[in-house]
């Protein structure tokens, strides 16, 4: 794995092989990235299963202001802390240990609020929506926030706040973007 473009493009990522966990092709993250380019300059992002911390590091390459990593794997959280020192980029990121249930109740009494949101949890827990409903409910997003999904069965969510903004297919992978629009 390498990051795609930005600051750091070429820079290789470590953790692909991680038990546990199944990193994103390059060619599906550089067509994530072309699709929010414009979001990302200056944006907080929040990374909510992060693994190798493939997608936050390449928000802080593109020029997001911080990225908050979270996984609840440990081998996960020292690669992710590893490859942002081979980076030199620690000063732009914040990494949590907990379950995603307590991840987000952390940023919601800490009051952080987010622009990007890349959701990419284990496929068989059927939890976007749930995430979803946590983000909007408790007021973790930022106005025109993106929320970018990852996953093998389409959940269809309806909320007026927060609308389809993209969607594409890659073989067995389905990525969602929301739009938050209050």
């Amino acid at each position: 794995m390498r990051v795609i473009s930005g600051k750091l493009k070429g820079r290789k990522i470590l953790g692909y092989d991680i038990s546990g966990t199944r990193p994103t092709m390059d060619r599906v993250k550089e067509s994530i990235f072309s699709m929010i380019q414009s979001y990302i300059p200056e944006a907080i992002v929040l990374d909510l299963f992060s693994g190798s911390g493939n997608y936050g590091i390449e928000a802080i390459s593109n020029g997001s202001k911080i990225v908050y990593f979270n996984d609840y794997n440990m081998k996960c959280i020292k690669v992710i802390k590893d490859n942002l020192t081979n980076m030199n980029v620690l000063d732009q990121s914040k990494i949590t240990n907990f379950d995603y249930k307590k991840a987000l109740n952390y940023y919601k009494e800490n009051n952080i609020k987010f622009d990007l949101v890349f959701l990419d949890p284990p496929y068989k827990n059927n939890i976007i929506n749930d995430i979803l409903d946590y983000l909007l409910n408790n007021g973790l997003l930022n106005n025109k926030a993106l929320v970018i999904c990852e996953l093998t069965n389409k959940e269809e969510y309806l909320n007026e706040k927060i609308v389809l903004y993209k969607e594409k297919t890659y073989g067995d992978k389905i990525v969602l973007i929301y739009k938050y629009d209050n």
